[in-house]
């Protein structure tokens, strides 16, 4: 009985010891030590050395993530904080932009709207330039200019790809009936100025006869 209470209080000595938690981590993986077990005449029996593996629990009918996941999420927390340190731990104000940091210009615009958009300059438009931008942190300057970059890129590769990708349609019914209605008109015009030269020549032909 004695020593299966020793039996006992070690298994719940090894639970206690390297149950998986999220904020403290156990870094010793081999351990050994002696626990006292009466009914052996008092004498000290050594746990074996071995590796100590941690498995996930079930509690609540959810499955807790195990250690090496834990560690993993850990490690990602850890490079968040040291970015969100590099940039200035949010202390840094977000700079605001005003007109005196952008140049603007007029033009009149197209599109719908009568002859006001014709007459009247309503276009604005405005450019700002990243790397004169000084007020801007090196951070933020770089950052708008790939994202910059990155879109100008995409919008020329789609570009590119919608040229190869296009189709022309097949001309409609009523395409098909003015072209063969254009083709006539211009085919009678041959004809009849093919007439009128063979008139010129018979009449030359006949004044040719009178001399």
């Amino acid at each position: 009985m004695a020593a299966m209470k020793a039996i006992g209080g070690m298994m719940m000595l090894g639970r206690s010891i390297f149950r998986p938690t999220l904020r403290s981590h156990i870094p010793v993986r081999f351990f050994r030590t002696t626990l006292p077990v009466t009914g052996f005449g008092g004498a000290h029996l050594p746990i074996g050395r071995g590796a100590v593996r941690c498995a996930a629990t079930k509690s609540g009918g959810e499955d807790k993530k195990s250690p090496a996941r834990l560690a993993e999420v850990q490690r990602l927390v850890n490079e968040a904080e040291e970015r969100y340190k590099a940039a200035g731990g949010g202390d840094e104000p977000i700079p605001k932009i005003t007109l005196d940091h952008v140049t603007i210009s007029y033009a009149r615009s197209g599109g719908p709207g009568g002859q006001n958009v014709n007459k009247v300059n309503t276009k604005v438009d405005m450019r700002f330039n990243v790397k004169n931008a000084h007020w801007l942190s090196e951070r933020v300057r770089e950052r708008i200019m790939q994202m910059g970059n990155i879109e100008d890129a995409l919008a020329k590769l789609q570009a590119i790809i919608d040229a190869a990708s296009y189709v022309p349609p097949p001309p409609s019914e009523e395409t098909v009936k003015r072209i063969a209605k254009l083709s006539a008109i211009s085919e009678q015009k041959r004809l009849d100025k093919k007439k009128v030269q063979s008139q010129k020549k018979a009449l030359r032909r006949s004044r040719d006869g009178w001399d």
